[in-house]
Order: C-alpha cells, then structure tokens, then sequence
C-alpha cells in the first residue's frame, strides 16, 4: 500500500531546532524508539529507516538498548557464570584486568568495532605487551563477543574476525635424549628421582602427576590411571578436579624399567594406604611447582644433565611424546597418552626426524638404482648387496628390517 502524501508508511521524520534531522521509528516489541544519532538532510533520515525496516522484515532487527552495556560488566558477568577450570578462570581475570578493561572496558559493546579492535590490539603490541598475550586477550574478546551475538543477542556482528589476530607464537621446546633423562634423574635428590623417570616416559601433566595416588598405580599390570589432577593458582591454593578434558581420565601404560623403579619409589618414600600420594615433598606434603624446583636445585640439575638452560620441567612431557612417536605410536595412540581429544598437539610430535627422512631418503635411492640398467646394485645399510626385495642378500626380510630398525 503506497504512503500518504507527506506521510511515510514506517516511522516518521523531524526537523529539529538545530537544523538536523531526527528518524522515529515503532519497533516490533510495540515500542517508540528513536534512531541513535540525527541527520543532515531529510533524505539521509528516510534512508536509515527504510533501511531499518528491511532489518524488520528479514527478522535480523534486535532491541538497541542491550548492546549498551558496556564491556567490563559483560566480561566479568560472562567469567563469572562460565564454566571454567580454575586455572583457566585464573587466566582470563588477568587478561580481563590487565589489557582488555584498561582501554575498552567502558565500551558499550555495540560501540566495538573492526576499527577499534585493531587499535587496541596496535596499541597493546606498542605498549610491550607479547604477542602470545596479545593473542590470548584477542581469543578471550572474540570469546566474549561470540556470546553477546550467538547467546544472549545483544549485538548483531562479532567484531573480531581479523586473521593471524589470534595465532600465538609457539617456538619449539628443547626435548631430552634417554640418556640426559637418567642424568637428569641421578642430579636430583633420591626421592625426586621416580618423578622425573615417570614424568618423561609416561608425558604426564605436572598437575596430574602430584595428584597421583597408590590406588592409581597397578605395578602387576605396569599400568597408571589418570583420573584427577591439582591445579596450582598464583595465590598458592592447589584446587583438585578432574584431569583437563574428558580425553584426560585415561590409563597409561608403564615401560618395565620405570614399574621396576616405582618398587622401590614406594618401599622407601610412598605410605602405606591407597590414598596415599605417589609424590610428596620432603615432609610428606603435596609437591608445589616452586617448592620443587628449589628443592631439586632445577638449574643446577638441568645444566648437570648436560641440557639447554631453560629447560622446563614439562619438557619432560614433551620428551615422553617425543619418544612415544619415535617408537611408531599412531595419532590416536599419542592422543590416548597425552590425554589431548584434538589430533592437532599429537600431529605435532610426528613430524620426521632427520634421521628417519635420511632412511628413506637412502631406500628411495636403492629403489631407483634397482630399475635403472647398468647401474651397480646399491649397498645395504650394513654393507652387503641389496636383494630384490631391498633386503640384504642371505637375509630372511624380517633380519633386513630388525637391520634397519637398529
């Protein structure tokens, strides 16, 4: 139905004492609402509201008020009734307080633009900020904002959507060799060396590994069950909960050398009773992060082992995956050890060493000197001729490959 002359069909234009035009407009919820700002011309005020009642139509039109809470009270209210792990909880209180709220926390969130994330995100690298906490900050906004569009409604577009934003630099973690992990465990005192054998040949978590009871422990089966952990706050609280993912509660198996060691761990440092903690300090209490690293003289072990300054502990942990892949575990087989449920850390550790690329380099060699006419047959890997099938001549393929493998 065309308007009445001088009448629009949706909303109402006025000229206001300024000069200015101001749009009015009747939502769907019944309510007079004015537009959020004035206009030059006439022309400009009935564009913005024939462009809002297009939004009407299509269903995308959302009440503008809710999207004027400002981004302090929302971040914290969206922390607050999270379900989060401590330690997690922890992290993104920080981030809230120390680089999110300092520029934008008096935002409303409908003000958060492309243009105003990127500033903030400039003006946080400038400052010195890392760019992993930079990223960190930038994941927990895009968190945040991801509610208040897809849950709660408040706002139409999820400001960021700016790529490489949330990549954080990840440089690679030096990893131990089997021998610098039993020097390492001959340089920390007695009671500590069960700890860092299973630390590196299990790849459990620090917070799992403290939280480990005898009850947990099935030396007849070489066997250890995973099913809590001890996240340790900055305040000193150890909060105890459940491993990391519902991939974490898991059992691991145990190589014979380190069940061999466990005996004698639990003869002479474990009590008896099946609640009892598998790692405990000198006093028999919980270990803490600090506390262990002062009592074990970490620095001193690490540089006695022979590794890098700067060795973690939970590089144990990525030694022990390291190996693991090394030994042929598969993807699943690595993600069932670390207790990870993404494929994306356990592909991490089977990347090709150079070692192995050289074999098949040299077998990929073999095989073209093998079809190329005139050739001399190429030499296997202890010296001999190279049969048809790649083994060494006289050899059955099962002595070639144990040949290979050693």
């Amino acid at each position: 139905m065309p308007n009445r002359k001088g009448h629009r069909r949706f909303g109402n234009v006025r000229k206001r004492q300024s000069g200015r035009y101001q749009a009015r407009y009747q939502g769907p919820d019944g309510l007079m609402r004015s537009a959020p700002r004035t206009f030059a011309t006439k022309a400009e005020a009935e564009r913005w509201l024939t462009l809002l009642e297009s939004e009407i139509i299509r269903g995308d039109w959302q009440p503008p008020e809710p999207g004027q809470a400002v981004l302090a009270e929302y971040a914290e209210r969206w922390i607050r009734e999270r379900k989060l792990e401590p330690r997690s909880r922890e992290l993104y209180a920080g981030l809230l307080k120390n680089h999110l709220v300092p520029e934008l926390g008096r935002l409303a969130l409908d003000r958060i633009s492309p243009e105003v994330v990127r500033r903030w995100r400039s003006h946080l690298l400038a400052s010195g900020t890392s760019a992993t906490t930079a990223a960190k900050a930038y994941r927990l906004l895009r968190a945040i904002m991801n509610t208040a569009v897809r849950e709660d409604r408040i706002v139409r577009d999820n400001p960021c959507r700016m790529k490489g934003y949330d990549h954080e630099p990840t440089p690679e973690r030096p990893t131990a060799s089997v021998e610098q992990v039993f020097r390492l465990a001959e340089c920390v005192p007695a009671r500590f060396r069960a700890l860092v054998l299973f630390a590196a040949f299990t790849g459990l978590r620090w917070g799992e590994l403290i939280a480990l009871r005898r009850a947990d422990l099935d030396l007849a089966d070489r066997t250890v069950r995973v099913s809590r952990k001890l996240a340790e706050l900055q305040n000193g609280q150890r909060v105890p909960g459940p491993p990391k993912s519902a991939a974490g509660f898991r059992t691991v198996a145990l190589p014979p050398f380190v069940a061999d060691v466990m005996v004698g761990h639990l003869a002479a440092y474990v009590p008896d009773g099946p609640e009892a903690l598998l790692f405990t300090g000198a006093k028999g209490a919980s270990l803490r992060r600090n506390n262990f690293h002062r009592a074990v003289k970490w620095a001193d072990a690490v540089a006695a082992a022979g590794l890098p300054a700067g060795f973690h502990f939970h590089d144990l942990r990525h030694t022990g995956n390291n190996l693991a892949a090394a030994a042929g575990a598969s993807t699943r087989e690595l993600m069932h050890r670390m207790g990870h449920a993404s494929m994306r850390a356990a592909l991490i550790y089977q990347h090709a060493t150079s070692q192995r690329d050289r074999e098949i380099a040299e077998a990929l060699g073999a095989r073209v000197a093998r079809h190329r006419p005139g050739q001399p047959a190429p030499r296997g890997p202890g010296g001999g001729i190279d049969g048809p099938d790649g083994g060494l001549v006289g050899d059955s393929p099962a002595g070639a490959l144990d040949r290979v493998r050693s």
